[in-house]
C-alpha cells in the first residue's frame, strides 16, 4: 500500500524533511555571502544566475549529506558529529514500530496475506491439512473409526473455506501475543548505525539526484530574476559564441606557449 508507506515515511522522516526545507534559508544565506563577495570583484550579470544555480545545487547536496553522514559518530573537539537522522535512532524506532504494528502488521493484515497471497496460501493450506488430519486421526483412533483419506481431504478443504469467518475471534489474542511493536522497536534500537542508516536513506537515494538538480534549476531561475532586476533585462547568452571564444583563447595560449 503506497499510501501507507508514504505516511510511514512522512512520520519517521518528518524532522529530516523539515530540515531539508529550512536548510535552504541558512545554507543559501551563507553561500550567498560568497556569491556577493565574488560579484564585488567580478562584475558580470551572469554571476547572479550561475551563482544562484551553484548555491541551489550546493544547498540541497549539503542538506542531504548532513542528514545521513557521517554514519558512525566521531568526536571533533567538544562536538560529536553524526547524521541528523542517525542521532534520532531511539525516537525513529518508536515511531516506526508503532506505525507498523498499528497499520501494517496487524492480525487482519497478516491473515489476509496468508490466505490470499499465491505464494503463502498453498503452504498454509498444506500445513492446515496436516493439523486437521492429526486432530481427526486422534479422535477417530479413540473411537476405532477409520476415515477415507479422500474424506479427510474434503474436511480440510471445507474447514479452510470457513476459517476466515472465525478468524476475527483470535485477532485480539494474536496482536497481544505477537507484541510486534515491542519486538520491532527493540530490534531497531539494537541496530548498528550502518544498518539503521538503510531504514530511511534508500527512499531519499531514489530521488537524491533529482532533488539536487531541482535545487540548481530553481537557484538559477532565482538568479536570473535577480539579474533582470539589476540590469533591467534578461538575455539568454549565446552558448555557441561563448564556446567559440573559449576555444579561441585556448588556441591562442597554446600558440604562445609553443
Amino acid at each position: 500500500d503506497r499510501a501507507k508507506l508514504g505516511e510511514l515515511f512522512r512520520i519517521c522522516g518528518n524532522v529530516e524533511l523539515q530540515f531539508l526545507t529550512n536548510s535552504g534559508l541558512w545554507f543559501g544565506f551563507l553561500l550567498g555571502w560568497i556569491q556577493m563577495i565574488i560579484s564585488l570583484f567580478y562584475e558580470n550579470p551572469w554571476s547572479l544566475s550561475i551563482g544562484g544555480g551553484v548555491v541551489g545545487l550546493a544547498t540541497n547536496w549539503l542538506a542531504l549529506k548532513w542528514i545521513f553522514e557521517p554514519v558512525e559518530p566521531f568526536k571533533l573537539g567538544p562536538w560529536v558529529l553524526q547524521g541528523k537522522f542517525l542521532r534520532r535512532q531511539q525516537a525513529v524506532a518508536a515511531e516506526f514500530s508503532k506505525y507498523f504494528a498499528d497499520q501494517l502488521l496487524t492480525a487482519p493484515q497478516i491473515w489476509s496475506s496468508i490466505l490470499t497471497d499465491p505464494e503463502t496460501r498453498p503452504a498454509f493450506a498444506k500445513l492446515f491439512a496436516q493439523h486437521i488430519d492429526d486432530f481427526v486421526g486422534r479422535v477417530t483412533r479413540k473411537l476405532r473409526i477409520v476415515l477415507n483419506p479422500e474424506l479427510l481431504h474434503k474436511i480440510s478443504l471445507s474447514a479452510m473455506d470457513k476459517l476466515p469467518q472465525h478468524l476475527p475471534r483470535v485477532y485480539p489474542y494474536m496482536d497481544h501475543t505477537l507484541d510486534l511493536q515491542v519486538s520491532l522497536q527493540t530490534a531497531m534500537e539494537c541496530m548498528t548505525p550502518g544498518q539503521f542508516e538503510r531504514v530511511l536513506h534508500p527512499i531519499f537515494e531514489q530521488d537524491e539526484f533529482t532533488l539536487i538538480i531541482a535545487g540548481a534549476i530553481l537557484g538559477f531561475g532565482a538568479g536570473l530574476i535577480q539579474q533582470g532586476l539589476e540590469t533591467g533585462r534578461i538575455k539568454v547568452p549565446n552558448i555557441q559564441r561563448i564556446v567559440s571564444r573559449m576555444r579561441w583563447r585556448f588556441y591562442r595560449r597554446a600558440g604562445d606557449s609553443v
